[in-house]
């Protein structure tokens, strides 16, 4: 009867960390891709915000204004992402 009980425990343990690691590698498989970089657009929406401060605006600004004017750049950078998805050896 001890050994049942053992036995019993054992086994629910064993079934909720499977069922834990299914739902887990189910909520990995949905956000398995990369994620692009901000554009400029998307920080320039930042000026638009209230809790940027004003220093941090004007940076911004600065920014904004020297990295659209290409002058002297004859070569394009290549697309990167902003995060890499590196999780895909744990689903499959």
């Amino acid at each position: 009867e001890i050994e049942k009980a053992d036995y019993d425990a054992l086994h629910k343990d064993y079934s909720e960390s499977v069922d834990a690691i299914q739902r887990a590698v189910a909520v990995l498989k949905k956000q398995a891709h990369d994620r692009p970089q901000a554009s400029f657009a998307q920080v320039s929406n930042l000026m638009s915000l209230n809790l940027i401060p004003a220093e941090a605006k004007k940076a911004l600004d600065l920014f904004l204004q020297t990295s659209q004017d290409p002058e002297g750049l004859e070569v394009s950078a290549p697309e990167a992402e902003g995060y890499e998805f590196q999780s895909h050896g744990v689903i499959e």
